[in-house]
C-alpha cells in the first residue's frame, strides 16, 4: 500500500475509504499504511493509501470518507509532498459546500516538544470543515514525546469509520405459521443523522454464535480443496487419512464436491467427521477466512428517517441433501437480537451504483417479495417530497404468495395508494398486486402488466423509468417479455426505439433488470 512510481489514476469512489498521507521521513506513510490494514482488518470493502501528491484534488468531492495522515517539518511546515494539494485547498472560489458529503478524519504526527506542534495537521482539519467535509473523529495528534505515539490514537479513531447501529426493532412481517420469515429491522443512530441515501445498501459484519465461536468457527466459507489436503497431513488414523488424500486428489473431486459444498459442512462438523485430525490452532486461523459482509438494499428514506435505516430481511434457511437444516448467518443473527439488549451492528453504508431518480421523473417499480425492499425507500421518499414540491406519479407492481401470508407492508402500500398519495390512481400512479396462490391459477407480476398495459404505456411515455428488483431467476426475463408486448401493442411503429433499449438491458440480468439506463440490484443473505 506503499506510493506508486507514477501518479495513478483515482479510483472510483463508491465504497472505498481512501487514505491520503503527507510524509517527509517516511513516518507519515507507514502510519498511513497501518491506517489502511487496519480498516481492512475492520471490514472496509476498499482501501487505497496515496500519497498527496499523486492523487487529484480536484476529485476530492468524489470521495465519501478519507482520512488524511500529516506529519510536520521543520518549524511547523507541511511536507513537500502536501504543498500543492494544500495550494489546491486554498483556493477562493471553492464555496462552503464543496465538499459536502465528504466525511473525514485527520492525523498528525509532529513532536509537542516544538511550539508548532501538529500546525500542517491543525490547518488542513480546519479548512476541510470550511470547505463543508463532515468530521468524523477530532483531529489526531500524534506525539512523539508520548510513549505509545500515534499508535493508540489510531486504534481508537478508525472505529468511526464503521457505522455502529443499535437495533430498536425486529418485526416479523410474515405471519408466525408461515414457512417464510421476512423481518423488518429498523437501526438506529441516537446521537446523529446518518449519512445515506435511497437507493444505498447497508452492509453488515454478523456475529458468530458464542457456541460456534468457542467450537472455532463454525459457520464459514473455506477452500475445501486447501484444507482437505492439509488435514490429510495430521490424521493419524489410516482410513481417515485415506479418505481425505482422496478427497484432495483429481478423482475425489465429485465426491468432496458433495461432502462439503452442497451440505455446507462447517469447519467443526469437519472436523468431529475426522476425530484423528488434530489440527494446531495456528493452521485454523490460516486455513479460515474472516466473516464476509452481507449486504442488505435500504427500505427507508434519510428524509422521513434521518437516524434510522430500515432493512427488509428474509430469514434464510435451508436442506441440504442429507436433511441437515443451514440457516444464513447474518439473517440469523439479526432476527436473533432483542431490541431490548442494546445490541451493537456494525455496518457500512455502501453507495448505490445511481443517484436516487428526481422527484420530477415518473416510475414504474416492479418488486416481488423482499424486491420491494429499495422501493418502499423510494415511495418514502417521494411521498415526503410532494409535501413541499410538485412530484411525479408511481406505478408499482408487487407480487407475494397470498394476502394473508406474506402481504409486506400492506397498510404502507395502501396507505400511499389513497386520496393523492405518490401510488393514487388519481395522481396517474397505482398499486397493484399479483397473489400467486390464491386462486387456482398463478398469477405473477408479468400478469399484472399486461393487465395495466394502457397505464404502462402511458406512464412510459410521459419518461417513465422502470426498475426491477427481486429473483435472478426467471422473473426478470418474465417481466421484460410482458413489457415488450405492452409496448409492441400500443406503441406501433413507435416501439422499435424502446425494443432496442429493452434488448440492451438483456445483459444486466445477474441480479434485476433496469431498462432506460437504470440499473438497480438486489441482495440476499
Amino acid at each position: 500500500m506503499g506510493p506508486s512510481p507514477s501518479p495513478p489514476q483515482p479510483l472510483p469512489a463508491t465504497g472505498r475509504l481512501l487514505v491520503l498521507y503527507a510524509s517527509q521521513t517516511g513516518n507519515a506513510m507507514d502510519a498511513a499504511e497501518r491506517v489502511g490494514r487496519e480498516a481492512e482488518r475492520g471490514g472496509c470493502p476498499a482501501v487505497d493509501v496515496l500519497s498527496m501528491d499523486s492523487f487529484d484534488p480536484s476529485c476530492l468531492p468524489g470521495e465519501r470518507s478519507v482520512v488524511f495522515v500529516v506529519s510536520t517539518t521543520g518549524q511547523g511546515d507541511p511536507p513537500d509532498s502536501m504543498k500543492g494539494f494544500w495550494r489546491y485547498l486554498l483556493k477562493k472560489d471553492l464555496g462552503a459546500r464543496w465538499l459536502e458529503g465528504l466525511r473525514f478524519a485527520v492525523f498528525g504526527l509532529g513532536d509537542s516538544g516544538y511550539q508548532k506542534y501538529n500546525l500542517p495537521a491543525k490547518k488542513i482539519d480546519r479548512r476541510l470543515l470550511q470547505l463543508g467535509a463532515e468530521i468524523i473523529i477530532d483531529v489526531g495528534l500524534g506525539d512523539d514525546q508520548h510513549p505509545s505515539g500515534l499508535k493508540s490514537y489510531i486504534t481508537l479513531a478508525m472505529m468511526p469509520l464503521q457505522i455502529p447501529l443499535f437495533q430498536v426493532t425486529n418485526q416479523r412481517l410474515t405471519k408466525e405459521d408461515y414457512e417464510k420469515d421476512v423481518r423488518h429491522f429498523e437501526l438506529e443512530d441516537p446521537s446523529s443523522a446518518i449519512s445515506y441515501q435511497v437507493g444505498d445498501a447497508l452492509e453488515i459484519l454478523p456475529s458468530q454464535n458464542p457456541s460456534a465461536v468457542n467450537a472455532f468457527i463454525e459457520h464459514c466459507n473455506l477452500d475445501p480443496d486447501c484444507y482437505i489436503m492439509i488435514m490429510s497431513h495430521f490424521a493419524t488414523a489410516e482410513h481417515e487419512k485415506e479418505r481425505l488424500q482422496y478427497f484432495a486428489s483429481p478423482e475425489g473431486r465429485d465426491d468432496l464436491y458433495q461432502y462439503n459444498q452442497k451440505e455446507s459442512r462447517t469447519v467443526l462438523e469437519v472436523l468431529e467427521d475426522f476425530p484423528s485430525v488434530h489440527m494446531p490452532f495456528e493452521w485454523l486461523v490460516q486455513l479460515t477466512p474472516p466473516l464476509k459482509k452481507r449486504a442488505f438494499s435500504i427500505s427507508s428514506s434519510p428524509l422521513v428517517h434521518p437516524n434510522q435505516i430500515h432493512l427488509t430481511v428474509s430469514i434464510v434457511s435451508w436442506l441440504t441433501p442429507f436433511k441437515r437444516k443451514r440457516q444464513g448467518l447474518c439473517s440469523t443473527w439479526l432476527a436473533g437480537l432483542s431490541p431490548n439488549e442494546e445490541n451493537l451492528i456494525p455496518c457500512w453504508v455502501h453507495k448505490g451504483s445511481l443517484p436516487p431518480p428526481k422527484p420530477s421523473i415518473p416510475l414504474v417499480l416492479i418488486g416481488p417479495g423482499t424486491g420491494c425492499a429499495p422501493f418502499r425507500a423510494f415511495v418514502e421518499e417521494r411521498a415526503a417530497q410532494s409535501a413541499r414540491e410538485s412530484t411525479a406519479p408511481i406505478l408499482f407492481f408487487f407480487g407475494c404468495g397470498n394476502e394473508a401470508n406474506d402481504f409486506l407492508y400492506k397498510d404502507f402500500w395502501l396507505k400511499h395508494a389513497q386520496d393523492k398519495g405518490v401510488l393514487s390512481l388519481k395522481e396517474g400512479g397505482g398499486f397493484f398486486v399479483a397473489f400467486s396462490r390464491d386462486q387456482p391459477q398463478k398469477v405473477y407480476v408479468q400478469h399484472k402488466i399486461k393487465g395495466q398495459s394502457a397505464r404502462v404505456w402511458n406512464i412510459l411515455c410521459s419518461g417513465a423509468a422502470i426498475y426491477v428488483a427481486g429473483s435472478s431467476t426467471k422473473m426478470p426475463a418474465d417481466v421484460t417479455a410482458a413489457l415488450e408486448e405492452v409496448i409492441r401493442q400500443k406503441g406501433g411503429e413507435a416501439a422499435s426505439g424502446w425494443l432496442r433499449k429493452l434488448e440492451r438491458a438483456e445483459s444486466m440480468y445477474e441480479q434485476s433488470v433496469v431498462l432506460r439506463d437504470y440499473l438497480w440490484g438486489s441482495n440476499s443473505a
